[in-house]
Order: structure tokens, then sequence, then C-alpha cells
């Protein structure tokens, strides 16, 4: 019976309790969760969180596997005391919530919603219907789990998607590009701008005041990827200026967004407290009942990360 520590934030438990309970069952597992006096080396495996109780996996010395909550790995592939195997967290819940963010703020700019909200002063303004979708050229940066599946939703709402990943894909419906040109191409065509990318080094600042000079004037941005993949001052000169029509962002170099921050102003910026892709606790414990019926299994792993690329 292999023995589960929930090394997440204490406030959490309440809600996963039943739900790793409920998942366990429905996996049949039978598993024994460690408490406060379960030694290091008696667990078999971490149900982890980078905000929980636990920074240094060395007395982990008989652990299968650390079961990210998180679908984000960036601030634990650094971990040098981290060498079990690491699963990040990719769950129907965490990737239909981000499919709904990006659709429904894709939707908000094409459709212009905002100016009409604004505009209730009694003037019937006729003559400014919004173009049709297949006439809007929407570009996704990071074609992963959640990337694709924006695509993919996108696409069915008759959007024109441009796909861009670092190494070739192909979707279909998508006109999928890659790599450095490839990047360069997909930002001129950026009505519509989504960034679902992961943070690695190669992505940070990946939007910067050369990708933003790329991209058409009047764009828009949607970023419920990494706080870490847009230049902040290129962003806010970018919306001074009116290159970048409007931006709305769900992660943060620093979260909480502190309350001074210049985007929390902004006549042109949309504050979302990184509400795009949370995980949910019912989804999540399935996806961590089968990552540990595979490991006492001896079946691979699901979601297991490359430690060399970041992901």
């Amino acid at each position: 019976m292999p023995t589960v520590l929930f090394a997440a934030p204490e406030r959490l438990w309440p809600s996963y309790e039943p739900a790793l309970a409920a998942a366990f069952a429905e996996a049949g597992l039978s598993v024994t969760m460690a408490g406060p006096r379960t030694a290091p080396a008696e667990v078999d495996y971490l149900i982890y969180a980078p905000n929980g109780p636990v920074s240094d996996f060395t007395p982990f010395t008989r652990a299968r596997a650390v079961l990210s909550l998180w679908a984000g790995v960036e601030r634990i592939v650094g971990n040098a005391t981290l060498t079990q195997p690491l699963c990040r967290m990719v769950d129907a819940g965490l990737r239909e919530g981000m499919v709904e963010w990006v659709t429904g703020h894709v939707l908000r700019s094409h459709l212009g919603i905002d100016r009409w909200l604004g505009a209730q002063d009694g003037i019937w303004r006729n003559g400014e219907t919004p173009p049709l979708a297949r006439d809007r050229q929407v570009v996704v940066l990071g074609l992963g789990e959640l990337g694709a599946a924006c695509a993919a939703m996108l696409g069915t709402l008759n959007f024109r998607v441009t796909g861009w990943s670092r190494s070739p894909k192909s979707l279909a419906g998508i006109d999928c590009l890659s790599g450095p040109e490839g990047l360069k191409a997909a930002l001129a065509r950026a009505e519509i701008l989504v960034t679902v990318l992961p943070h690695t080094p190669e992505t940070e600042n990946v939007i910067d005041a050369a990708a933003l000079a790329r991209m058409p004037r009047g764009a828009v941005i949607l970023n419920p990827g990494r706080g870490t993949l847009i230049d902040d001052a290129a962003l806010l000169e970018a919306l001074e200026t009116g290159h970048v029509a409007q931006a709305t962002l769900d992660v943060f170099r620093t979260e909480p967004l502190p309350p001074d921050h210049p985007y929390w102003a902004h006549p042109r910026v949309t504050v979302t407290p990184h509400i795009a892709a949370d995980t949910r606790p019912a989804s999540a414990a399935r996806i961590i009942a089968e990552n540990i019926r595979r490991g006492e299994a001896g079946e691979p792993f699901l979601y297991l990360v490359d430690r060399g690329r970041g992901y």
C-alpha cells in the first residue's frame, strides 16, 4: 500500500481530501495518507505545489514521483534536490477553464464589447458592425495541451487561426508555424494574440518591443500563459502609442499584482487574478490517482516533465 504525502498548502486539503478519496476508490487504489509522524523516507508519492511545505526533496529517498498540482513547473525544475520523476498537471478542468477564458476574451475583443458597454449615451452608431470571425486573424503562441485546445476552439468559431510553437506541429484546421522565422510571420498576422507558452529561458520577454512592432497596429493581446512572456515596459509603451489597442492579462511577474502597478489604472488593460486555468480538485485528483496507479503497475507516468526543456 503506497504512502502519499499531500505537500501543498494546508488550506487546500479540505477541498482535496474528499476528491482524492473518491479518485483513489475509482482507480481501485488503497493508499495511506502521510501524517505528521510519517518519516519522509516512508513516502512513495508527493502531491506537490511550490507554495507548499516541501522545498527539500533529499529526505524523500523512497519517493517514486512528485505529482504537481500546477500546470507550470518553472518554479520546480530548478530545484537541485528534486531528482525524483516530476509530473505536471494536465487535467480536463484546467484545460476547459483555459479554453473558456481565451474564447470569452477573444470574442469580447473581436466584437468590441468594451466599446459598446462604454457607449450607452443615447447615440445610435449605425454602420459600426464588427467583421465576421472568418475575417479576423488570431494567433496562438504555444501549441501544447492548453494552446492546442484554445486554437481548436477558436477554429470552430471560424476565426483564421495561426498557431506557433518552438518545434513543428500539425493541427487540423490550424496554420502551424515554428522557429524564429515562423514567430516573426505569426506576429505579423496577429490582430488578436494569445500567449500560452511555458516559462523557459527562451520564452522570457518573447513579447518585447521588437515583437510588438511586428504586430498589426491596433492589435489586442491576451496573456493567460506566464507573466514573464511579456516585457511590461514595452507593452505599456505600445499601449500609449496605440500600436496595441488593448491587453487582457491574467498572469504577472509578481502575484498578487501590486496595487500601484500601472496595469491596474490603465484604461486599455484588463487584469484578471490568475483565474484562466486554475486546478479543479475533482478532475486533478483523477490525474493524481491515475499516475499513482501507473507507478504501482510499473507503467509510464502521464505528463512527465522534460527537465532539459523545462516543461
